[in-house]
């Protein structure tokens, strides 16, 4: 061979070798960011990806807990995933633990909840002597903000702001309030209304939330329930609704409003009337969470799947979307994302029952919660649709509510 032919052929395969490295590094970026740095196993198992199937985990580290005292302990191990066993991807740390059962439930419930708090959902301008004004406004308060306090006297509600408002008659009080959970004060003036005479601060407050959703699961172990997948909202402000006590209480779906690109569907129901089910302890971006009322709840009772355990592919929803039986549709897991910014979408469903599709149009406001099985086991709950396509939503994983839940029981 030429020696000019010979050099063109090294710099071709220098060239091809370069490329397949920055390839290869860049798909081994792009999967050390979809890893989380801690797997939960059970004990005597290996760690295992059912959604990534091409990286294997290594032996445990020599020094950890589980390397010294075996897989069958309870204990933890950093351990190495490798891309098909061979490059490096990340070193995580597994844990063991025992799979936790609970009873999965499918069944409508509403929620009622009253506010730690005033929030505030809407300003109103004031006619006065001088012109219009609005003392709220000026005094700083935003919508969404919780106003707590006001003249040194504890807000819970309309009646409280609007009793320290009059009793200022026009003097200056100091309004104590929350935003993006933390407490500021500002200087409140209120104004006589020009004409009832009414001393006026321009804001209006709500105290309370009712609305439906799905129960996922019981523990019947700890007397714990979750619910929702996503937190209650107030409807105005879209801010988590600061919870200072609430209930659930059984409901029965008496409608459907049918889902369409563009315009979510919503499930119609009606409380029961019936005693309460639990009272709700806790309100966040996961779900609403609480403790039952000696109330057995019905349902099938199956084991919590760890993160690695969900796969794309086949699996079903129990909900309900007439009276108060759950029943079984199938949907198909579409992707899975076990290091989602929001855990509220680590899961993208697709519903492909054409009885559901048929009722519903797929994913509907009111299913909120709703079970996701796959392979006998919780995996997750349904919790937003994607509105331009109601045949698909979001979920969050079981274990995530699970976990929240075991937190919002002590």
């Amino acid at each position: 061979m030429p020696r000019h032919a010979a050099r063109r052929l090294v710099r071709r395969t220098l060239g091809a070798l370069v490329l397949a490295g920055v390839l290869l590094g860049t798909i081994v970026l792009g999967l050390r960011a979809a890893l989380p740095d801690t797997f939960y196993i059970e004990p005597g198992s290996s760690l295992t990806l059912a959604s990534m199937p091409f990286l294997r985990a290594g032996d445990p580290a020599k020094g950890s807990a589980a390397a010294v005292s075996g897989t069958t302990e309870t204990g933890s191990a950093n351990q190495t995933l490798r891309l098909f066993g061979v490059v490096p991807v990340k070193t995580v740390r597994t844990v063991t633990s025992d799979t936790r059962t609970v009873t999965v439930s499918g069944a409508p419930f509403g929620v009622k909840m009253f506010a730690d708090g005033a929030v505030v959902v809407a300003f109103s301008d004031q006619l006065t002597a001088l012109g219009t004004e609005n003392p709220a406004k000026e005094a700083g308060l935003r919508l969404g903000d919780v106003i707590v306090s006001a003249a040194g006297q504890s807000v819970h509600g309309n009646e409280e702001l609007s009793a320290a408002i009059t009793a200022a008659e026009g003097a200056a009080i100091e309004v104590v309030y929350v935003r993006d959970g933390a407490r500021h004060t500002c200087t409140l003036t209120p104004v006589r209304d020009r004409d009832s005479g009414a001393w006026r601060a321009g804001v209006w407050v709500r105290d309370s939330s009712a609305g439906i959703g799905t129960l996922t699961f019981v523990d019947t172990e700890q007397g714990t329930f979750a619910g929702l997948g996503h937190a209650v909202s107030d409807t105005d402000t879209g801010a988590n609704f600061p919870l200072l006590s609430g209930e659930i209480v059984p409901v029965t779906i008496i409608g459907v409003q049918k889902g369409a690109a563009g315009t979510p569907g919503e499930l119609q129901g009606e409380f029961s009337g019936a005693g309460a089910l639990g009272t709700v302890s806790a309100n966040d971006s996961t779900g609403v969470y609480g403790r039952l009322q000696g109330t057995t709840v019905s349902g099938q009772v199956m084991p919590v799947a760890q993160i690695q355990q969900v796969a794309p592919g086949p699996a079903q929803i129990l909900t309900t979307i007439d009276g108060t039986t759950p029943q079984w549709y199938q949907v198909t897991i579409e992707k899975v994302n076990m290091t989602a910014g929001d855990p509220n979408r680590n899961l993208l469903i697709r519903v492909t029952d054409e009885r559901l599709l048929a009722a519903t149009g797929g994913i509907v406001q009111g299913m909120s919660g709703s079970p996701v099985v796959q392979n006998g086991c919780l995996v997750g709950a349904v919790t937003h649709v994607l509105v331009n396509d109601p045949t698909r939503g979001y979920g969050i994983f079981a274990a995530t509510m699970l976990e929240r839940s075991d937190a919002a029981g002590t």
